[in-house]
């Protein structure tokens, strides 16, 4: 049975892995290119408006507006990070707040998974070099 949640959580976890795979093949080459990971929490967007649990709108509290959920993006494109970081809100569980650099879970920083799945992609697609 399809659970949404867990969609949500492992298309979450394979980007951070994707992430980690790039940036250890940068790395490799000498490039000076980072891959880094930004999230803006959670913003009161009209996107966020159409979750199915409306959260969205009964704990405004805990949320961003579309400006501040910004502003980690921003942050991550201007500011010195280092390759892999990942920038988020500071505010409690990341979903509101100031851009910072956060610590990922463990299961965002499993090279052999993320290489796994670098590889699953290249063969799904066709086109990424190994």
């Amino acid at each position: 049975m399809y659970n949404g949640i867990a969609a949500y959580q492992a298309s979450k976890l394979a980007v951070v892995l994707f992430s980690l795979e790039l940036q250890r093949r940068l790395t490799a080459t000498g490039s000076p290119i980072r891959s880094v990971l930004a999230s803006p929490g959670i913003a009161r967007t009209t996107l966020a408006s159409h979750s199915r649990s409306n959260i969205i709108n009964r704990f405004t509290f805990l949320t961003n507006t579309p400006e501040r959920g910004a502003l980690s993006l921003l942050y991550t494109a201007t500011q010195d990070v280092p390759g892999n970081a990942y920038i988020g809100p500071n505010g409690l569980g990341g979903l509101r707040g100031d851009p910072t650099i956060r610590r990922q879970g463990e299961n965002g920083l499993d090279e052999a998974m993320a290489a796994r799945l670098w590889d699953a992609t290249a063969d799904l697609v066709g086109a990424i070099a190994r």
